[in-house]
């Protein structure tokens, strides 16, 4: 067996292999315009916007809020199509108790938290608390943002 082509999730060439399904994947994806990262850590939002440039573009307006405060500002002052979600905001906003904020101040958009522990019990609790979708933060990549974005967006007619 090969070890150097292996990982935890698979082989390289079946990351490769999806990863090429990414522009077929980008042709079910509506256009984004505009997008909200709430991240607090500057190394993570600048992954995650570079990550998005490569899919969309740089006609994609990302505009990021580095605190729940700061990004109720950012929602109520325009509604962002995705907001992508940090779950752990220093010093101690916890996602599951953000989102319903971020409802609250009228988004009603997907919202997709980006998480350094997806358990099921986790996910659980995020989405009961109104998350769309969990994505592990070391699985931050244009395949896994194209997965879901597809799942919480409504496919371009």
């Amino acid at each position: 067996m090969n070890r150097m082509a292996s990982s935890s999730t698979g082989s390289g060439g079946e990351f490769l292999a999806r990863k090429s399904d990414l522009v077929r994947a980008r042709k079910g994806l509506p256009d984004l315009t505009d997008v909200l990262i709430v991240e607090d850590e500057t190394f993570d939002a600048e992954r995650l916007t570079a990550t998005l440039r490569v899919m969309f573009g740089y006609g994609l307006t990302v505009r990021r809020a580095p605190t729940l405060a700061k990004a109720l500002d950012r929602v109520l002052e325009k509604q962002p199509e995705v907001v992508f979600l940090d779950d752990v905001l220093k010093p101690s906003d916890d996602a599951s108790q953000s989102i319903p904020y971020i409802r609250h101040a009228g988004y009603k958009g997907p919202i997709v938290v980006i998480s350094g522990q997806v358990t099921r019990t986790r996910r659980a609790t995020l989405m009961a608390a109104g998350a769309d979708e969990i994505i592990h933060k070391d699985d931050v990549d244009s395949v896994r943002l194209a997965e879901a974005l597809l799942r919480v967006l409504k496919p371009a007619a």
